[in-house]
């Protein structure tokens, strides 16, 4: 006889760690078809369009790259490498840290980040439709596990 799963659920669909696994699968599916025209993968969109989109008052890092994105450190140097070698960012000298990179989109990358943001949007827009009035508060419900997990 084979053994059964010792469990606290009745229903496997009474599991909220399953249901956003599953949620989770078919949206990253969703966003991968939406960025496949662009030939980014989808953490390549984030650090593009995070680095895009973040306040050039100071020099943006790897770790203030890393820290805005919610993604590691060495994965987020690898990826950044990536997108320089395609030519969409550039990792200059740090005015004021010798160990440090500063980080730029290049006029390719932005212009590619906001063309693909526009194409993510959409595909939110459809894939979070089926929420119909309760977005906000989908919303709300995922900025507080993100905070109250965040790293």
């Amino acid at each position: 006889m084979v053994g059964r799963l010792e469990t606290a659920y009745s229903d496997a669909g009474q599991s909220p760690g399953l249901a956003l696994w599953r949620v989770t699968n078919t949206w990253q599916s969703a966003i991968r078809a939406a960025l496949a025209p662009f030939d980014l993968t989808h953490v390549q969109f984030v650090l593009l369009a995070s680095l895009t989109w973040m306040d050039r008052a100071s020099p943006v890092t790897q770790r203030d790259l890393a820290d805005h994105a919610g993604t590691d450190v060495m994965m987020t140097s690898q990826v950044l490498r990536v997108l320089e070698g395609k030519g969409l960012i550039s990792r200059s000298p740090h005015p004021t840290d010798g160990r440090a990179r500063a980080l730029t989109p290049t006029t390719m990358g932005a212009a590619l980040a906001s063309k693909a943001n526009t194409a993510v949007e959409a595909a939110d827009l459809r894939y979070f439709a089926a929420l119909e009035g309760e977005r906000d508060d989908f919303l709300r419900h995922l900025q507080a596990l993100d905070r109250a997990h965040r790293r």
